[in-house]
């Protein structure tokens, strides 16, 4: 049958990305916070975006489920929105005093599941590991964006 395509680099990142968000998802949900939210939080955080637009484009997903999300982080108190003034379709999203106060405690739960899963990796090991993923995200978002021209 050829390649065991359960050791192929797509099955095996997917069991990883598994694990990791089971970890992380056992150790956020204490503090209040969901793993799909991560890309919401931060972003927000960071202020590198403040639009359900902006925060979709962000976080890599499209607006129904964006708009979805937002809704149980407004209803949990872990976002606030207000109207702008210059557009009254768009709003402008804000972490809640709450959500911006248990995020040091989410981003070490995160920082210090990481550590664990690399551990036994040299620091050499750990960084080539990172920089062979972000490589291979940006391979697979221009094949993707390829495809999806090619479609249109």
């Amino acid at each position: 049958m050829g390649e065991d395509v359960l050791s192929t680099p797509g099955h095996l990142i997917s069991l990883a990305a598994r694990g990791f968000a089971r970890l992380s998802e056992m150790r956020l949900k204490p503090l209040g916070f969901g793993v799909g939210q991560l890309p919401v939080l931060v972003a927000l955080g960071d202020r590198k975006a403040s639009t359900q637009r902006d925060l979709a484009r962000f976080a890599r997903v499209e607006q129904p489920p964006m708009a979805q999300m937002l809704a149980r982080m407004e209803r949990d108190g872990l976002i606030e929105r207000t109207r702008d003034p210059a557009d009254g379709r768009s709003s402008h999203i804000v972490l809640t005093k709450a959500a911006r106060e248990a995020m040091p405690a989410a981003i070490a739960a995160l920082f210090q599941g990481n550590s664990e899963a690399l551990a036994g990796f040299t620091e050499a090991e750990a960084d080539q590991l990172v920089d062979l993923l972000k490589r291979l995200i940006d391979k697979l978002d221009r094949i993707a964006g390829a495809e999806a021209s090619a479609v249109d």
